[in-house]
């Protein structure tokens, strides 16, 4: 903050009478000459400076303009197809580049916001029309409206008393939720967690309590062997919820999948009997609506009817996939999706709602209730003025909890069923496009014959060099560096982000997904291109 003074020599005394007295947050330099006498005040303030010190309201609301200044500026220039998806730096080159380091002496506000910027000049532009590196990208801006809303308020989501209008939110967009996955009139529970790896592991944590409720007091040695089945293309996350709830990742049997991805459910079957004979008890089935790799749906009427024959909780992982339940057109990809005991699915993703947002639907009411509460009871009295349904904290795992609801209820408010629908048809259009543009283009193959059912578009490129190869071993043993050089080019040059991996005994890939809004036809185009002269010389 800079202020100059200007005036004859006789008035430097009033000056000094309007308090702007040289002290540890001003530095006064003096520039003078026969006529006047010129002083520079330059103010330094400090986080102290800020509310709740008294005369803060003024700093304050000239500090966090400053702030929304930076990130109007970054959210303009994130759909600016001109700028650059990164700037990319190698870690050593970063941390050289600025001053990263905590220091015991507090910094100006100026320094704050010189951080701010530095911050967001190399942050990846996940809302850039052609950054199609994760499942969740875009920037919604309702969306972050409400983020931004929710930051200020900045409460908790385990009691009605602290957060009455956001709990009231979860408790309506939870059951919406649940009317569209098919459960007669909305009923059944559910809980928003920070992401779908938590959400599936809840409904690992119901299925075992369902079974075997004295897991919860006597613990794994109360219970005999467990075992839990999924897809080989299933979420790591499966596994990750076994290991952490001690039933442990070799209790995971992992199930053939076909060409395009999707569970084969005479393996399932085959798998649950060999099971069984050996004495060890199946308690869990996860389906995935949405294959993290291959975008597949999983035949889930063939797996429900498996799990009624078994007696076996089924889960739904629709952590990618769930949101085509918004579409007429495509939701029929999750039919039989009704049938589950419990159902994931993240809105951060396909519904581009600002990270984090994860819901867990479970059909049985009362049962995360019994399963997790605690009854603390400096927290869950039960003596409140209020009805104590509404204090949802005791059927969560962590005390904690973010408000991520308002978020997604906000932008449903904003855009309406419809709004969500013709968004997600876009996406699952311009992946179409994608795949038709390139199934028959030289220089590229399909990793899986037929359309993608999902916005992932898994492929190889062949460049020239390796194209016409006839050795197999050696173009499949080059191939697999293509993908990661193009990769690395793209991120250099900042132009553009797609991801790829390697799947089984298939070399690296691209896997193209399509979650952003702002995506257009003429972006794919581009991207097509892109890959092309990248990896016109390997």
């Amino acid at each position: 903050f800079v202020t100059f003074l200007c005036s004859p020599n006789n008035e430097i005394q009033d000056w000094n009478k309007t308090g702007m007295e040289r002290n540890d947050r001003t530095y006064v330099s003096r520039n003078m000459n026969h006529k006047c006498r010129c002083f520079c005040f330059i103010y330094f303030y400090f986080f102290a400076d800020l509310l709740p010190a008294s005369d803060g309201d003024i700093k304050t609301m000239t500090f966090l303009q400053e702030v929304v200044d930076i990130l109007l500026a970054y959210i303009v220039e994130s759909f600016d197809r001109e700028t650059k998806v990164i700037d990319f730096h190698y870690p050593n080159e970063l941390l050289q580049m600025n001053n990263w380091e905590l220091q015991d002496e507090p910094a100006t506000l100026d320094d704050i916001l010189i951080s701010c910027r530095a911050t967001l000049k190399y942050a990846i532009k996940t809302a850039h029309p052609r950054y199609f590196n994760q499942l969740s990208t875009g920037l919604d801006m309702v969306g972050l409206a409400a983020d931004w809303l929710t930051s200020t308020a900045n409460t908790n989501m385990f009691t009605y008393e602290v957060a009455p209008v956001f709990v009231l939110l979860e408790y309506v967009t939870l059951k919406k939720m649940r009317e569209i996955i098919g459960w007669s009139d909305g009923r059944g529970d559910g809980i928003f967690s920070p992401g779908g790896a938590i959400s599936n592991m809840y409904a690992m944590l119901l299925a075992r309590f369902k079974m075997f409720p004295e897991v919860k007091e006597k613990g794994m040695s109360s219970v005999p062997r467990l075992v839990a089945f999924t897809s080989e293309h299933s979420h790591f996350s499966i596994k990750k919820g076994a290991a952490a709830l001690g039933i442990g990742t070799e209790s995971v049997i992992c199930i053939k999948a076909d060409e395009s991805g999707k569970l084969i459910p005479a393996d399932l079957e085959r798998r649950i009997l060999e099971a069984k004979q050996k004495g060890f008890v199946p308690f869990f089935v996860s389906a995935t609506a949405g294959t993290t790799v291959y975008g597949a749906f999983d035949p889930l009427i063939a797996i429900s009817d498996i799990c009624r024959k078994y007696n076996i909780w089924m889960h739904v992982d629709g952590a990618w996939g769930g949101s085509l339940l918004m579409s007429r057109r495509h939701r029929w990809k999750l039919d039989g999706v009704e049938r589950a005991n419990s159902v994931t699915w993240n809105p951060h993703k396909m519904m581009s709602v600002p990270l984090q947002c994860s819901a867990l639907l479970v059909r049985e009411e009362g049962l995360m209730q019994n399963c997790n509460q605690m009854h603390a009871c400096y927290l869950f009295q039960q003596d409140k003025h209020y009805d104590l349904s509404y204090d949802t904290g005791d059927k969560a795992l962590q005390c904690g909890r973010h408000v991520d609801i308002f978020k997604l209820w906000l932008m449903w408010r904003a855009k309406g069923t419809i709004g969500f629908e013709a968004q997600i048809d876009k996406c699952l259009e311009l992946s179409e496009y994608l795949y038709n543009k390139i199934k028959d283009r030289e220089g590229y193959e399909m990793v899986f014959d037929g359309k993608p059912q999902h916005t992932n578009v898994c492929f190889w490129y062949l460049p020239p060099g390796i194209r016409y190869m006839e050795d197999k071993e050696e173009k499949k043993k080059h191939l697999h560096k293509v993908a990661p050089v193009i990769k690395a080019r793209m991120m250099e040059y900042g132009t553009t982000m797609v991801s790829y991996q390697p799947q089984g005994d298939k070399v690296n890939f691209f896997r193209m997904v399509i979650s952003n809004p702002a995506a257009t036809f003429e972006d794919i185009d581009f991207l097509i291109e892109e890959i092309e002269r990248l990896g016109q010389d390997l």
